[in-house]
């Protein structure tokens, strides 16, 4: 293959993997930025009635940060590959890096230790059961992963005992029972009694298997996971392959401009002319011969009659020796 054929076949390839870093880097930034305007909402109707300081308890706060996160790395790598900048590219990979180490890392403790990791699960879960009817955010969540998973409470169904109005000190139509969405429905799609679940709270377990979900959410949403290992392993790839897809582009395209910018760094001394000083006029130069001159330095013009005295001497010299 001719040098010709080379050089156009890396042209190619740069341009190639220059846009498709733009295209993926712009297509995230704008993933990135609908997320954070989502997020910004969210938050904005969640300060209109807030009750609640925990982060894990507060969605819009987890959408904001993952909008900003998405968008600022997302940019830098945009206008890195749009600039052919180097140290941003750099700043891109290794921030993305980072994060992709960090999930992987969340991925294995919780695969580790599990029961600690639920432990902090039931924990913030007991405080959002708290504050139920405070954050509608909250409330929303529980209630659909109460229906969709079959399940009651953080841990088991006693967790509503520390909400004050389930609880079984208080009083009203609540007390000591557990919502709705807890109750078992034996007619798919019938309506659903709002006081299904009165008084379950003084029942044990075995009494109450045909009228609510005993089981707790955490290790209803474990043993589906696990059940559904297809889903679950795609899921985790949808994650983290686009961010390993990310990591390779900038890494190719990086290496990719490490070696335009040697190749014009690199001067070929073979091709170089060498100078014969004596026929180029030096005067102005100085003594080191470095100081720059208007218009460069001219060649001396040599005539035939300089080239005749030059001979002359020459031949006079041999002579004398």
């Amino acid at each position: 293959m001719t040098k010709e054929s080379d050089g156009k076949d890396s042209v190619v390839y740069y341009y190639c993997i220059k846009f498709a870093l733009s295209a993926y880097s712009t297509l995230f930034s704008i993933i990135g930025l609908v997320i954070l305007c989502i997020g910004i909402y969210a938050e904005v109707e969640r300060q209109k009635h807030r009750t609640l300081e925990g982060i894990f308890l507060a969605p819009a706060v987890l959408l904001l940060l993952l909008g900003i996160t998405m968008f600022a790395v997302s940019f830098i790598g945009m206008v890195g590959s749009l600039r052919d900048n180097r140290t941003l590219l750099k700043m891109f990979f290794w921030v993305l890096l980072v994060i992709f180490i960090m999930e992987m890392l969340l991925i294995f403790i919780e695969i580790i230790f599990e029961q600690q990791m639920n432990a902090v699960f039931h924990s913030n879960i007991q405080e959002g059961i708290r504050h139920y009817y405070d954050d509608l955010d909250f409330k929303n969540i529980l209630d659909f992963v109460q229906e969709k998973f079959s399940c009651c409470g953080g841990d088991e169904y006693t967790d509503w005992t520390v909400n004050q109005y389930h609880s079984c000190n208080s009083s009203g139509a609540l007390a000591c029972g557990v919502p709705y969405t807890c109750c078992i429905k034996k007619v798919p799609g019938e309506v659903v009694n709002t006081l299904c679940g009165y008084k379950t709270l003084e029942k044990e377990r075995l009494q109450l298997v045909d009228i609510i979900h005993v089981r707790g959410c955490i290790h209803a949403l474990g043993l589906w996971f696990k059940d559904n290992f297809e889903v679950t392993f795609g899921i985790v790839c949808s994650l983290l392959l686009p961010q390993v897809l990310g990591l390779v582009m900038a890494w190719l395209y990086w290496q990719q401009l490490d070696d335009i910018y040697s190749r014009q760094d690199t001067v070929d001394f073979r091709g170089l002319e060498v100078i014969d000083f004596k026929t180029v006029d030096f005067t102005g130069a100085g003594w080191c011969l470095c100081f720059p001159r208007e218009g460069g330095y001219i060649p001396v013009n040599v005539t035939d009659d300089d080239e005749d005295d030059e001979v002359a001497m020459s031949q006079s010299k041999s002579m004398k020796g």
